[in-house]
């Protein structure tokens, strides 16, 4: 069977060769006449007739092999005319056609076949077109329609995708699975998190800036990394088409928040902190060492620890406009022999005030009812900046493409939050916790790519690619106090009892690497239709962490100011009445390397004129060491839990070409889900409260089958009619869940529940206004909804790990045997309405009107007779004005929020053990509508 397979392979490869070395090629360059013939890339030519076809270039330059004979050639594009040119093509020369195409009207799908994308996939239509000629079932969005929507990230951007929402700072949910069942490519690449609090990295944090497309793959093909059951986000930064030097400044004011009453960690407010520098006041006192100790600070190095910026303090101040800067500069050049180089730099800074004042409570576990244990009216101060740069080179020549990127990304979250009210469960109502709280992320990514066709037509290419990043995650001296508020500015409060708390936690992303190589071959006979595609890639990284703690020591009591607590602290400390010491354990630092290597194979076959069929097999091997301590001896060795898994990885996408305008899909695929970095470490996360969050190092990585049925319509250019539906059988599937009692607070943890089916459907409209009357001729209207239904089968047992390492198998301890999927909604909508009109010739308007919706969902799977937590529906209505004023001036108008719902977790009280109180209500907050002005000048 292997000869009999090389055997066909070889003879294909000799007939594509003997094939090639008959025919005549029909190249040229197809311009922009309405650009002043600038270069047309992603244009359409097609031998009339046949399916032989292809697009221009970045430089408008195509070029295709043909045999001997007459033909006709239509050249066209999506908005323009199609011209068609008749062609007498001659073995083993060359006929060269050259057009400058201008706008037309009566242009439809149906003129154009596509078979790969070009730069010019940033145009909304251009991605509705790729996505109607894709074999995969994938959706995309570009800069023009981010742009148009108002959106000012990529994590913004996803939502407007079908079945995808944002949930707060917990990133994307697709089709109501979390973050975690996510992955993330840059530019086909792999990419690491700079957050182990999430699986990728947070994708709010790419400005719509330095992206030209993203692409979300919701079905498995085997190129892309197995680890994903919800989807696969692949981000393409931008590519210069043209020189451009363009600049935006921008200001937003929300409601609630700015010009409010502000509390600022001194270190930032000044000057490095506004523009997301400051931290270093906060690193771990150099004389603590690498390595964690019990030691008990001297009174010169507690006043130090104090000193300046380095304290309890926070500076009062008002909460300013939000801003954001962002500056692109780009240049092409064309050189000789059809070579070309560009550059692009892209700078951003943004920054965002936002105060966040609400309910924040937590249960005990009694079997007479649940009480509140801790129940407080929480008050948050956020103060949030992220500077991002890309850094782009390519060059390219008639068969050889390469780019260079490199991407940074820094972000600064600073807060503070005052939690008043029942603490611990004791009597007193005046109970007062703050954190004070710095969020520090730095991200350095380099790639190189390159495509290379080995023979002049392009039937046979490779491509490769590698990367290199480093990340480091930081909460630099987290500190808490804790004591009952005598008035607005005074604390009764005493240093025993871990009441002054402060925490380093480091998360070092010491390397992380990533590389693909990829031979694709095109055969068949006459047009090449079919593809064979062979590759791997891979990707490993090397992590560790360290988390310490410092605890106050003495018993004094005494009564100070809130904001200015450094004052009595400082005199405490003289008067030898306070100290620090270090409180850290043997479990401080915890080691993480993974690694996971691929080969794959995908074979594309079209039969006759309708079937399309892309089926492939991915073999994937991963590896994961983790070396942590138990609790014990800080000199003792590493414990080593590791997990080798291999998995054979199969997929099938078919297509069937109903008509010119409607393909019907299928897609079935078997996948897997790590865990996020954080559920799976072996450390308990504190909080000041009592809360905590607890890492399961056992947990398993799910498995998932997947399989998707899709009917798509588009009736024109511009408009898409699609309905699916979708079904997960998901193995071992991650949950959030937690624990109460009535001792140590709330503990969120991480548990594998035995398994999870998930059925859905899908819908999507994009229409033209138009077909109800020729007066809204300039209206178009988007519709995405998603109705959905799971289904848990808990275990009825687990496998649980202590402070000493020992696994146990317990009976399970969830409340409810049968249950919906955590994180999954019963439903989710999604709709935009545009309005397209013009005051000038140069004046051009896009109006927005965006809304969107989920439906409840299971934030936390409930335990021990305890019902679930609920995260209540939210309504998002955004309102956008774009505006094209001239050649060199554009100005961007967002009203986001405008509903400013209130954003609730309700505890569910279907247990055996009830809440006993009369509000069911965890948490809640209002964000504030916001408004935003952006101006743009290009040069």
């Amino acid at each position: 069977m292997k000869f009999n397979l090389k055997f066909l392979l070889f003879t294909l490869l000799i007939c594509t060769i003997s094939i090639a070395q008959t025919k005549g090629t029909i190249s040229g360059v197809l311009t922009d006449k309405e650009m002043n013939n600038a270069a047309l890339p992603f244009a359409n030519v097609l031998i009339k007739g046949t399916n032989i076809s292809t697009n221009t270039d970045i430089d408008g330059k195509y070029s295709l092999s043909v045999n001997p004979g007459t033909y006709t050639v239509i050249l066209s594009f999506l908005g323009y005319e199609t011209v068609e040119v008749p062609a007498n093509v001659v073995a083993n020369e060359t006929v060269t056609i050259n057009k400058a195409l201008s706008s037309g009207a009566g242009y439809t799908l149906k003129d154009v076949v596509v078979k790969s994308t070009g730069a010019n996939r940033e145009k909304e239509t251009a991605l509705l077109l790729d996505q109607k000629n894709a074999v995969v079932i994938k959706q995309s969005i570009g800069a023009q329609e981010m742009s148009r929507k108002g959106v000012n990230d990529v994590e913004e951007g996803l939502t407007k995708i079908t079945g995808i929402t944002k949930v707060g700072s917990r990133g994307l949910f697709v089709r109501g699975l979390e973050d975690r069942y996510n992955n993330l490519l840059i530019n086909d690449l792999s990419a690491p998190t700079n957050n182990p609090f999430s699986k990728i990295v947070p994708l709010d944090l790419f400005p719509t800036n330095i992206v030209g497309v993203i692409d979300v793959y919701k079905t498995f093909n085997p190129n892309i990394y197995g680890d994903f059951a919800g989807g696969t986000f692949n981000i393409q930064t931008s590519k210069p088409t043209k020189s451009i030097t363009k600049i935006n400044i921008g200001a937003g004011y929300t409601t609630g928040n700015s010009f409010k009453d502000f509390l600022l960690s001194t270190d930032a407010d000044t000057a490095t902190g506004f523009f997301g520098f400051n931290g270093k006041d906060r690193e771990l006192p150099g004389f603590l060492g690498d390595q964690a100790t019990r030691q008990t600070f001297t009174t010169d190095q507690a006043l130090n620890s104090i000193s300046g910026n380095k304290g309890f303090n926070v500076s009062q101040t008002k909460a300013p406009l939000n801003s954001t800067l962002n500056l692109l500069h780009a240049e092409k050049f064309n050189l000789s022999n059809n070579r070309s180089f560009s550059y692009l730099l892209s700078i951003n800074y943004d920054n965002n005030y936002a105060i966040r004042e609400g309910v924040d409570r937590t249960i005990d576990l009694q079997s007479s009812g649940s009480k509140y244990i801790n129940n407080f009216i929480t008050t948050e101060y956020r103060f949030k900046t992220t500077n991002s740069a890309l850094v782009g080179l390519n060059y390219g020549t008639d068969r050889l493409k390469l780019s260079f990127n490199t991407l940074y990304i820094r972000t600064n979250l600073n807060s503070i939050k005052d939690q008043e009210g029942v603490s611990a469960g004791t009597a007193a109502e005046n109970g007062f916790i703050r954190t004070n709280q710095l969020d520090k992320s730095d991200y350095l990514n380099g790639q190189l790519l390159g495509e290379y066709a080995l023979t002049k037509d392009k039937n046979q290419t490779i491509k490769a690619g590698a990367s290199y990043a480093i990340t480091k995650y930081e909460q630099p001296d987290r500190k808490f106090f804790s004591g009952l508020k005598t008035g607005d500015d005074l604390i009764s409060s005493s240093y025993g009892g871990n009441n002054y708390l402060r925490q380093y936690l480091t998360v070092d992303g010491n390397s992380f690497y990533s590389a693909l190589v990829e031979y694709n071959l095109k055969f068949g006979k006459n047009d090449k239709q079919n593809k064979l595609t062979v590759g791997y890639n891979g990707n490993g990284s090397m992590m560790e962490s360290s988390y310490r703690f410092v605890a106050s020591t003495g018993n004094d009591g005494f009564t100070s100011s809130i904001n200015n607590i450094d004052t009595q602290i400082t005199s405490d400390i003289s008067a030898n009445k306070m100290s620090f010491s270090e409180n850290s354990n043997a479990t401080y630092k915890v080691k993480l390397d993974e690694m996971a290597n691929a080969g794959y194979a995908n074979l594309f076959l079209k039969f006759g004129e309708k079937l399309e069929v892309n089926a492939g097999i991915r073999f994937e091997s991963t590896l994961k060491e983790t070396h942590y301590r138990t609790l014990g001896s800080f000199d003792a060795p590493f414990r080593i839990l590791k997990y080798d898994n291999a998995y054979f990885l199969p997929s099938v996408n078919l297509k069937y070409l109903l008509t010119e305008t409607a393909n019907i899909r299928f897609a079935a695929s078997k996948t897997y889900t790590k865990p996020v970095i954080m559920e799976a470490f072996p450390i308990s996360f504190i909080n000041a409260d009592g809360t905590s969050t607890q890492g399961n190092s056992i947990l398993k990585n799910s498995d998932n089958y997947n399989v998707d049925l899709k009917y798509e319509l588009f009736p024109t250019a511009k408009e898409m009619i699609t309905v699916g539906l979708f079904g997960k059988h998901i193995i071992n599937p991650i949950e959030k869940t937690f624990i109460s009692n009535a001792t140590t607070g709330t503990v969120t943890t991480f548990l594998n529940s035995e398994s999870a089916n998930i059925f859905g459907i899908e819908a999507e409209l994009l229409v033209g206004l138009e077909r109800i009357s020729e007066s809204l001729n300039d209206f178009s209207w988007g519709l995405n909804a998603t109705l959905m239904s799971s289904k848990v089968t808990v275990s009825p047992t687990f496998e649980s790990i202590d402070e000493d390492g020992i696994i146990t198998v317990k009976p399970s301890i969830e409340t409810h045997q049968s249950r919906s999927l955590q994180g999954a909604s019963d439903w989710l909508v999604n709709s935009d309405l545009k309005y397209e009109f013009n005051f000038s010739n140069e004046w051009s308007n896009t109006v927005s009107l965006v809304y969107g919706v989920f439906g409840k969902r299971i934030y936390a799977v409930g335990t021990n007779g305890q019902d679930h937590i609920y995260e209540l529906p939210v309504q998002q209505l955004d309102f956008v004005w774009g505006s094209k004023v001239s050649e060199h001036f554009d100005v961007k108008f967002t009203a986001d929020n405008l509903l400013n719902p209130l954003r609730k977790l309700e505890f569910g009280n279907d247990g055996t053990i009830k809440v006993a109180e009369e509000s069911l209500l965890a948490s809640s907050y209002k964000k504030g509508i916001g408004f935003s002005l952006k101006l743009g000048y290009t040069f």
